[in-house]
């Protein structure tokens, strides 16, 4: 590893990011024929790590407005998550009943 890695690695350890932290990110695109009730967030998260309420809290905090989150999927593709938080969970910011 060279040193301009390493010093990064230290700093971020330092500055308290946390590899495998879950963190928002793009959703998995709904697939042909399907019409969410609103908008998709997504988290990419560890499923070693990571329990299913968590999950469901930061999907909801990634929903604005009178919504809930709703999840709809969750894939596994390292191009989109990193390797410490290989799962990404997709939710459909669905309006709440009334």
């Amino acid at each position: 590893m060279s040193y301009g890695r390493l010093a990064l690695l230290l700093t971020l350890a330092l500055a308290g990011c946390n590899p495998v932290a879950p963190y928002a990110t793009g959703p998995l695109a709904a697939k042909a024929g399907v019409k969410d009730e609103g908008p998709r967030v997504a988290i990419c998260f560890n499923p070693l790590k990571t329990a299913d309420e968590k999950l469901q809290e930061l999907g909801q905090a990634e929903c604005l407005g009178d919504t809930v989150a709703k999840r709809v999927d969750t894939d596994y593709r390292l191009y989109t998550c990193s390797v410490m938080v290989p799962g990404r969970a997709t939710f459909v910011c669905e309006p709440k009943k009334k």
